[in-house]
């Protein structure tokens, strides 16, 4: 019998080896720039000698766990000869500690970890840059339709929470005062995170204005549609450029139909004010960390019903460099995943660097950019919000600074558009300033009885585009409660009923954010 139809002989066995789930101790590519214009982005110092905020993420897989991590962690800390002061260590989150150390130092530290030729022995996972994020109405309420879903369905955002990261949120500003925005049940969450040991005070003053003027966008209004109008005092500013980096500051004064229209996407939604901008706009990473994980852990108890916060809008961010992490594995983008899967719904800016100049070779030439949605933007399980024009979208499009995707792993982003080009929202700190340089405010009542005056002023971002989103989402919960605590679930139904514009996916994402629609979809 022939032998041609046999099997051919079995290969010799081999040996498997478990693979190792993690790469402990290694320093962040970004450690290695030598460039100064990227070290200068990064808010890293000029030389190897200076110390700088970095931030230590420990190794869940330590053979004694968490605890073991974090003892043998500040035994390799507290060995460091430096040359400065050396601060001790902050705990900002479950496995993520801030440290004071020159680049040269934390090479150190991630050296004398990887002497430890077993990988569960070693304290450290990754060591990164304290990445420096940026900050990134009446009219376009009835953009979104929340004018429409508050009379038909009465989604105004009663009983629902949302947390603002940001820089602060102006407590004593009228638009807050009228349904106690900032008060009641989430007068004592307020934190300002800018403080190594967190206060409620500081939270509620906002010197920059940037929190401000996106919290006004969520939620408040300065007076009930059945109110006199002609009683309500107060003063809007027009600027008269577009662009989110302007340096053209004229304004012009001007009015509204009725002061009612001054209001919220979901006026009665509570807001917690988490402050991590200082008064000049600056913002580490560490910051936004302690804030998500305040919300998750200290607030929210790890997602145990009832949620206390049922959402948190960021508007703010960094531009994505590929070399230094997978994108969408930065810490943020990790802790905004993980907030979300605890039950909250994350609202984040797509950034304003949508635009810029190539080199071509008849020279340089400006034009839009893909690829350039922000981080923490490129998190999964967030609602990334790009921005577009306030009152006539299907013409105009999507805005020329509007960051665009993919992501740098391919990704769809944005996820939506909302309106974010001249939107009217409350105007405090710097930009109350700006006013009063003008000279807007003259003859206002209230700034001469020494109260804040109901000052109201245009600005244009994704960072004005994503409240209008998470306004929508927090109008939907009020009356779809069966919703809370499901993000993902919210999220699928929002991009699912959302409005093309007609425009490249990778602009747009799903489209205008569509409350009514939302609303009428379940």
């Amino acid at each position: 019998m022939s032998d041609q139809g046999a099997p051919p002989p079995l290969p010799p066995k081999q040996k498997f080896v478990e693979e190792q789930p993690l790469r402990a101790g290694i320093l962040s590519e970004a450690f290695y720039i030598e460039d100064q214009h990227e070290r200068d982005k990064l808010g890293m110092p000029p030389d190897d000698l200076t110390p700088t905020s970095v931030v230590v993420e420990l190794n869940l897989f330590h053979e004694k766990g968490l605890p073991g991590a974090r003892e043998r962690f500040h035994q390799l800390h507290d060995a460091l000869a430096t040359l400065y002061e050396k601060k001790p260590p902050l705990l900002i989150a479950n496995t993520y500690y801030r440290c004071y150390l020159s680049i040269g130092d934390a090479r150190d530290l991630a050296s004398r970890d990887q002497s430890e030729t077993d990988s569960k022995r070693r304290c450290i996972y990754r060591i990164w840059p304290d990445f420096r994020l940026m900050p990134l109405i009446n009219r376009s309420v009835a953009t979104v339709k929340a004018d429409a879903a508050r009379r038909a369905y009465d989604a105004s955002g009663n009983e629902i929470v949302w947390a603002v990261i940001d820089s602060g949120i102006q407590a004593d500003h009228p638009h807050f005062q009228l349904y106690e925005t900032l008060g009641g049940e989430v007068s004592g969450l307020h934190r300002d995170f800018t403080k190594d040991e967190p206060d409620v005070e500081g939270a509620l003053i906002d010197k920059f204005g940037h929190g401000t003027h996106v919290a006004g966008i969520i939620a408040g209004a300065l007076c009930r549609p059945e109110a006199d109008g002609s009683s309500v005092e107060y003063c809007m500013g027009q600027r008269m450029a577009v662009s989110p980096d302007s340096d053209l500051e004229r304004l012009e004064r001007r009015t509204v139909r009725h002061p009612s229209l001054l209001s919220g996407v979901a006026p009665l939604t509570k807001l917690i004010s988490l402050k991590v901008l200082d008064d000049n706009g600056r913002v580490r990473s560490t910051d936004v960390l302690r804030a998500l994980e305040y919300i998750r852990s200290d607030v929210n108890g790890h997602g145990k019903p009832p949620l206390r916060v049922h959402g948190v809008n960021i508007s703010l961010g960094y531009e994505f460099n590929a070399k230094w992490f997978a994108c969408g594995q930065s810490p943020v983008c990790i802790e905004v995943d993980r907030l979300v899967r605890s039950g909250v719904a994350v609202v984040i800016a797509a950034g304003n660097t949508g635009y810029g100049e190539l080199m071509a070779k008849a020279g340089p030439t400006n034009t839009g950019l893909s690829l350039t949605i922000n981080d923490p933007g490129n998190a999964a399980l967030a609602i990334t919000v790009g921005s577009t024009h306030k009152d006539s979208p299907h013409t105009y499009g999507v805005s020329y600074f509007s960051s665009k995707g993919p992501t740098g792993d391919g990704r769809l982003k944005p996820d939506l558009v909302a309106p974010g080009e001249r939107i009217v929202s409350c105007a405090t700190g710097k930009k109350l300033e700006l006013m009063k340089r003008q000279k807007l405010l003259e003859g206002v009542c209230s700034l001469k009885e020494g109260k804040h005056p109901a000052a109201y002023i245009d600005e244009s971002g994704t960072s004005m585009a994503a409240p209008h989103v998470s306004g929508a989402i927090a109008a939907f919960l009020s009356i779809r409660r069966e919703f809370i605590g499901k993000p993902e679930d919210v999220k699928r139904i929002f991009l699912n009923s959302a409005t093309s514009l007609g425009r490249e996916r990778y602009f747009e994402g799903s489209g205008l954010v569509d409350l009514m629609r939302a609303i009428q979809s379940i």
